[in-house]
């Protein structure tokens, strides 16, 4: 009795198995897209077909319809599986982070497909070890047109230059602050000055801007890790008198407490921040800091994969300030709007600032084009 019991049990559990092979076959996905959250396979498989540059947010769409033709195309250039080694091909073809681009559309898909294609599981990973060292976290081939991290260029392991338009926390059309940098072991030390058209532009709720004249930086970051920095600031040509009056009278609004800001004198900075991998970020980080007297805190992330698309996203609060009003900034800019080298070199959106405006409401008081270059590779 015992036996037949027995070899009941393994004949179901022979069926089952069976039954669940099946329905894995069925569900095989054999045309999709490859969500780009694998940065080393990326380069790989772009390095054996000789594409150079690779670019590790590349669109990459896999074939395997046809047995005979199966196909990889990569930004829009064909190439047959065959021609890649065994190894790349199996993690190719065994890919977990499949965009299924045979699903039926229906009317539901329009509100439901961006969801299914989101992988929670990669929502937040460890940082790169670039992202962690002290001495190279300045290395940064992304220039922006309006705020945001510094563009670094190495010269050599941990000395270099870098370069940036707005301070790292400004938003669209706020200042004209401009500065550039010279690294070396984690000390920076530079230049900045004004560029008085970037601020001359918008002809309604301009306010709440941050003005500057010319001066020098210091900066150090602690060697523990990418966690903090400390710096100084000092203005080597003040304001006069009649200069503030002047900006006050044509930008502020008397008796309502709006106010711009003019640097004065000199400040000590620092930035608290934890560099992280958000949806596969070449770059993030969320931070906590004080930047001339004011007080900052959000999040800013490189080439987001997200359901299929690759963008950029910056979040910043300023909660605080002794001379302005809380304002809100945040920047969304999307790659893969041009062809040839421009699908992963040039990304192009949206950025506003959200403050009190004239009418004394919330809302948005500077929106324009953000815009951001890719030189050379990620890292």
């Amino acid at each position: 009795m015992k036996l037949k019991l027995l070899a009941l049990l393994f004949t179901f559990l022979f069926f089952n198995l069976g039954l669940n092979l099946l329905a894995q076959d069925e569900e095989k996905i054999v045309y999709y897209q490859m969500e780009p959250l694998d940065d080393s396979l990326f380069i790989k498989i772009q390095e054996e077909m000789f594409i150079d540059p690779p670019d590790p947010k590349a669109e990459i769409i896999v074939d395997l319809r046809d047995p005979n033709n199966q196909t990889l195309m990569i930004k829009g250039s064909l190439y047959p599986l065959l021609a890649f080694s065994p190894e790349t091909r199996a993690k190719i073809v065994t890919y977990p982070f499949k965009i299924d681009l045979m699903n039926d559309v229906t009317f539901t898909s329009v509100f439901t497909s961006v969801f299914e294609k989101m992988k929670f599981k990669k929502i937040i990973e460890p940082p790169t070890k670039t992202q962690i060292s002290s001495t190279t976290s300045y290395i940064n081939p992304y220039l922006q047109l309006f705020g945001g991290e510094r563009f670094g260029i190495p010269i050599k392991k941990d000395i270099g230059i870098s370069f940036g338009l707005g301070t790292p926390y400004s938003g669209p059309l706020e200042t004209g602050f401009i500065e550039a940098n010279f690294h070396i072991l984690g000390f920076r030390v530079g230049m900045f000055s004004n560029i008085q058209a970037f601020t001359l532009v918008r002809n309604n709720n301009n306010f709440n801007n941050l003005y500057t004249t010319q001066g020098m930086q210091f900066a150090y970051v602690i060697p523990f890790g990418n966690f903090f920095e400390i710096s100084y600031q000092k203005i080597s040509r003040e304001f006069t008198d009649d200069e503030i009056q002047t900006l006050r009278d044509k930008y502020g609004l008397s008796g309502m407490e709006y106010y711009p800001k003019f640097t004065q004198g000199s400040y000590l900075n620092w930035e608290f921040r934890y560099p992280v991998k958000v949806f596969g970020a070449t770059r993030g980080k969320f931070y906590l800091a004080k930047y001339m007297n004011e007080w900052h805190f959000g999040f800013t992330g490189r080439e987001l994969s997200l359901a299929g698309s690759t963008f950029d996203l910056r979040i910043d609060a300023m909660p605080s300030s002794p001379d302005r009003n809380p304002q809100y900034v945040l920047d969304i800019v999307v790659q893969k709007i041009l062809e040839s080298w421009g699908f992963s070199a040039f990304a192009l959106g949206p950025s506003a600032i959200f403050s009190k405006t004239s009418s004394g409401n919330f809302g948005v008081i500077s929106i324009f084009f953000n815009m951001r270059l890719k030189v050379g590779t990620s890292l």
